[in-house]
């Protein structure tokens, strides 16, 4: 993808391209059009689309339904283990990323940048041009693409969808990295995304608030299939995945006590909308 690009479609990988084959062999085995199979699962035409050319990281939910309709012998899942985004997820995180595929629910606190999860294609390239060393074009472009891939995570076509809670500084907003256009894009793509997913709760942490539970830092928490707990804490070229229980509960009674302290979603979006309106 070029570097200006506004698709945020990765560039398919070698195992995401088999995958597809894979899926379209049987779907054609199986005598169903790219919308007959979309009608039979439930899902998009254009995800079945996207699956089969490689574009898009197929999810657990998509390969049993897939499965089952085109009665693909357990093939599928046996392959999806093997299937692999691009390049440019960096490899302290990817642990937690392909566990971010499977959540039931996922909890962001961030103090430093906008998650990539509701990044902007501008603003995550500012992001990234801003933190040396500065990449190649090439790094640039992979960067950029797993970034706005993992935001397919969002989508409301997951059965059930994941519930996703973010808590956002405000300082991260009236910094204004990448400068005023890129800051108006952002703002606007976030309240589009908490108009459009229902799945999704954004709340701003006021710069006035005199108790903080989160002084320590960034963090993640995400709830699995299982109803098991994980969480996910990073800084400075290191990035931690917990496990512990003991840890995890510290976290989660640190996250319920920011929720408390942070503008409700609604008086997060009139916020927003402010902000928006004096840039």
């Amino acid at each position: 993808m070029a570097i200006g690009a506004t698709t945020g479609e990765p560039e398919p990988s070698e195992t995401l391209r088999v995958f597809g084959s894979v899926v379209k062999a049987f779907r054609k085995r199986a005598g169903l059009t790219q919308e007959q199979l979309a009608e039979a699962l439930g899902y998009s035409v254009d995800m079945i689309s996207s699956i089969e050319q490689g574009r898009r990281m197929p999810q657990p939910d998509f390969v049993d339904a897939t499965e089952r309709e085109l009665d693909a012998v357990g093939m599928l899942s046996v392959m999806l283990p093997h299937v692999v985004r691009r390049p440019g997820l960096a490899s302290r995180f990817r642990q937690w990323a392909l566990l971010e595929t499977e959540a039931m629910s996922l909890y962001t606190y961030e103090c430093r940048i906008v998650p990539g999860l509701l990044q902007t294609e501008s603003y995550a390239r500012a992001v990234v041009l801003n933190v040396p060393p500065l990449p190649s074009s090439e790094e640039l472009n992979q960067r950029l693409a797993a970034r706005l891939e993992r935001q397919e995570l969002l989508s409301t076509d997951r059965n059930p969808p994941c519930a996703f809670s973010f808590i956002i500084e405000e300082a991260v907003f009236t910094r204004r990295t990448g400068g005023n256009e890129v800051t108006c894009g952002l703002v606007d793509h976030i309240l589009r995304v908490v108009r459009e997913n229902w799945n999704v709760e954004v709340q701003v942490m006021p710069l006035h608030q005199p108790t903080h539970a989160g002084l320590d830092g960034s963090m993640q928490l995400l709830e699995t299939p299982d109803n098991i707990w994980r969480a996910y804490s990073e800084g400075q070229k290191t990035g931690v995945l917990i496990s512990d229980p003991k840890a995890i509960s510290v976290l989660q009674q640190r996250y319920a006590k920011l929720r408390s302290q942070a503008l409700t979603p609604a008086d997060s979006v009139r916020l927003l909308e402010q902000l928006r309106g004096a840039l």
